[in-house]
């Protein structure tokens, strides 16, 4: 079988990446098409990838919709050329277009429930829509839940060993103590009216998190020329380590809680716009905290660091959380050998996805 999988984020190269190696070791192939989107491509090329690039993208709506069009007829006439026998992705329109257009089988994945433009642009076309089981938009007779998040598909132990040499790769000795700290870019259709951390704040932040531990800064835009000197300087694929190691996370960015919270490191997550996965996170398991505001988060800082034992406490209930999950990859293989045969078991009995642990 030849898949077409279109990334249009950092993000979707490490929900499919496991996904992909076992496949090509089970005989099939791939067209990958990827957006240039922040360290997308460095990735891609770490993991030894080929892929197709469809260009950045506009953050002006009006160029958004041309962009659109442009985008369908290069994914189109790439798979005229590589004829894909199924697509694949996590909420592409383009893809869902060409899938329709060809008549090709197409399962759509998506954890943000807040999107709501895909419900025009991408699931009418899709034959599958899948998204882990806290997703509380009912989507029909397409929608297919399962128990886990997108991270759990490269951050479960079977799929991720931390490597403690990367610490030394930061700038980082033995034993230090250290928080990672991510700003977002805030250019995102979804984040339009949604609001984070002020730039004042920011600097109030940093400043007081230094009187206390080393500070590591991931950042999507530009950061202020005070906050320079803390930017983290290593390999994208290096991320996860660093986050496994730290004391604490603190960001705008849900992705990033989230996948902390799948790694047992404590995390705050700031930002109005509401994350399902960060949301379950907390309510379910206690790894998360999210603020709608910038208020108070320097008090739960400051509380989370001078907790005893807050790595061993962490990592009990990452385990619990660990312990009511499914192997998402396995199960994303098995959707997609399998389909549609794999779509019908799951809608007359949606416990099968538990035979995937």
């Amino acid at each position: 079988m030849k898949i077409l999988i279109d990334i249009g984020h950092p993000a979707h190269v490490h929900y499919f990446k496991n996904f992909i190696s076992i496949m090509q070791k089970k005989g099939h192939s791939f067209v990958i098409v990827a957006r240039d989107k922040e360290v997308t491509f460095k990735l891609l090329k770490s993991l030894g990838i080929h892929y197709f690039s469809r260009g950045q993208g506009s953050r002006n709506i009006i160029l958004k919709i041309f962009g659109m069009f442009k985008i369908d007829m290069m994914i189109y006439r790439l798979a005229l050329r590589h004829q894909p026998d199924f697509f694949l992705s996590f909420s592409s329109e383009y893809a869902s277009h060409v899938a329709a257009i060809l008549g090709k089988p197409n399962i759509v994945f998506n954890d943000t429930e807040h999107v709501q433009y895909m419900k025009l642009l991408c699931y009418p076309f899709a034959d599958a829509i899948v998204t882990p089981a806290f997703f509380f938009d009912a989507l029909g007779e397409k929608h297919i839940s399962f128990a886990g998040y997108m991270e759990s598909c490269y951050l479960q132990p079977r799929y991720f060993t931390p490597d403690e040499s990367v610490l030394a790769k930061a700038g980082l000795k033995a034993g230090e103590r250290y928080v990672v700290v991510r700003f977002v870019s805030w250019s995102a259709n979804h984040d339009v009216g949604q609001r984070g951390l002020s730039y004042d704040y920011k600097l109030k932040l940093i400043k007081e998190l230094t009187r206390h531990t080393r500070v590591i800064i991931t950042s999507e835009g530009n950061l202020p020329e005070e906050l320079l000197q803390y930017k983290l300087d290593i390999p994208p694929e290096y991320l996860h380590d660093l986050l496994y190691f730290a004391d604490l996370y603190i960001g705008e960015g849900s992705t990033t809680a989230s996948e902390c919270s799948m790694l047992g490191t404590p995390n705050i997550y700031i930002n109005s716009l509401y994350a399902g996965n960060v949301a379950d996170q907390e309510k379910n398991y206690g790894l998360s905290f999210r603020f709608k505001t910038q208020d108070n988060v320097i008090e739960k800082a400051l509380e989370l660091l001078s907790t005893p034992d807050l790595r061993r406490v962490w990592q009990d209930r990452r385990k619990k959380m660990l312990e009511q999950q499914i192997d998402v990859t396995a199960f994303m293989v098995w959707l997609v050998e399998q389909f549609p045969q794999s779509v019908r078991i799951l809608k007359k009995n949606p416990d099968y996805q538990y035979n995937f642990r």
